[in-house]
């Protein structure tokens, strides 16, 4: 299966000049972590700028199912009554993710240092995609897998652990997902648990879980990587939470005002946590003009005004440790790279072939069928850009949200009209993409 029941294919053809001042979406990892540590706390949680995208409302039903309340109270606004650690309650049915990936394994983690049962279960796209990375720790912890597919995938049922142990735990890949699904196990565990990165992943979960009152530490552990520190069976107060807009929604009309000539896009309260950002980096690397004021922070995250102008984009180098902190955005840095002057080669993607599709090849076919010479290296992804893109071909978007926004961007700007095969699984993460981009001045039809 690779496009949804009733798919919705959409053009996007060159546009004039993008312009206006818009708030992307809430932050997902932001919302999904707000909803779990608000079920898991005690007391009320209330949130706001919660981003309203499928994936996140199905973590928001799945905490309601393990017994916290969970009401929405105005538009993103949203209050949470917590159980405790380890108060969890046992399902009466599967808890079903839909598209999400990170709610799965994040709320796996929660579940496995709880003393009940639970069946875990997804779309399609996410029956395919192996969990056993994430299971590995959560059984060396007390939890037990009763039953589930081949590899650890879905659907799966977890026993939670009635006495989880405190581990030590090197991740064997950058991943935020394994270190945040030990981390919340880890919660419910007398003593310290311990989790051990080479390359430093995304830290939300450390520093939300701050805010929720843990005592958690984490310091460099050799050249790139961190040694998070837990102490377990705290016990978690309310908090309030404001979710930031998040940067890898905020990359795709980034992007588009980069390569659309002319334009000028101001995006609001966007995130600038340094482990998000490896975008923002590399484009300024390009010579992209992204300015940035209005600094705040809430709930230990850092976000900013970021004004963007059209700009004469060359082609860089991207290492393969950046990797961690811009892993949803090179789908769209590739489209980028293909309006650029020159080469740009992306090292290091591995962690790109076990998302929503194989990323890495699907991002190179994205690029080929619209006339972008592109060759994949391993695991590295190497896109000869010529200053402008043919365009002309219909994409294959795999049921994957982050392949259909990053074609249509591309269509903006291409010679030819952009076409994409199904946009029915943007709202898994942006579900005002689409009219947010013709507010802007796109051409989608």
């Amino acid at each position: 299966m690779t496009h949804s029941d009733k798919p919705t294919p959409l053009r996007s053809r060159a546009s004039g000049p993008l312009t206006g001042k818009v708030r992307v979406p809430g932050d997902k990892s932001i919302s999904h972590r707000a909803l779990i540590l608000g079920a898991l706390a005690v007391g009320e949680t209330r949130i706001t700028g919660l981003l309203e995208g499928e994936d996140v409302l199905n973590t928001a039903k799945s905490m309601q199912a393990l017994g916290a309340t969970v009401e929405r109270t105005g538009d993103f606004a949203w209050k949470v009554n917590g159980v405790g650690v380890g108060g969890f309650a046992e399902p009466k049915a599967a808890l079903d993710f839909g598209n999400s990936g990170t709610g799965c394994r994040l709320v796996m983690g929660a579940v496995a240092g709880c003393p009940i049962s639970a069946v875990f279960d997804g779309d399609a796209s996410l029956r395919s995609r192996p969990m056993r990375r994430i299971l590995d720790p959560l059984e060396k912890m007390g939890a037990k897998v009763v039953s589930g597919g081949e590899g650890g995938r879905l659907p799966l049922t977890v026993q939670g652990a009635r006495d989880p142990l405190p581990i030590t735990y090197k991740t064997p890949v950058a991943s935020a997902q394994i270190k945040s699904a030990v981390l919340l196990a880890g919660l419910a565990a007398p003593g310290t648990t311990t989790v051990i990165e080479s390359e430093a992943s995304r830290d939300h979960t450390e520093l939300m879980l701050k805010h929720f009152g843990a005592d958690i530490t984490s310091v460099q552990e050799g050249r790139h990587g961190r040694r998070i520190t837990l102490v377990g069976q705290p016990e978690l107060h309310g908090a309030n939470v404001v979710v930031p807009a998040d940067p890898s929604s905020a990359a795709f009309p980034i992007v588009a005002a980069l390569i659309v000539e002319g334009s000028d896009v101001v995006l609001s309260d966007v995130m600038t946590n340094p482990l998000r950002t490896g975008l923002f980096t590399t484009l300024r690397e390009m010579g992209a003009s992204i300015e940035e004021s209005e600094v705040r922070g809430d709930a230990g995250e850092p976000m900013a005004q970021l004004r963007v102008r059209a700009s004469k984009l060359r082609g860089v180098e991207v290492p393969p440790e950046r990797a961690p902190s811009m892993i949803d955005e090179y789908l769209v840095l590739a489209v980028a790279a293909s309006f650029a002057e020159g080469t740009t080669i992306m090292r290091g993607l591995q962690e790109l072939r076990v998302k929503e599709s194989d990323r890495l090849e699907a991002t190179a076919d994205m690029l080929r069928v619209n006339g972008v010479k592109v060759t994949v290296s391993g695991d590295d992804l190497i896109v000869e850009g010529r200053g402008h893109v043919p365009g002309g071909g219909t994409v294959a978007t795999h049921m994957d949200h982050r392949i259909a926004m990053s074609a249509l961007v591309m269509g903006c700007a291409s010679d030819q009209p952009v076409t994409v095969d199904d946009t029915a699984f943007i709202a898994t993460s942006f579900p005002d993409f689409i009219p947010m981009m013709r507010s802007l001045g796109a051409e989608f039809s």
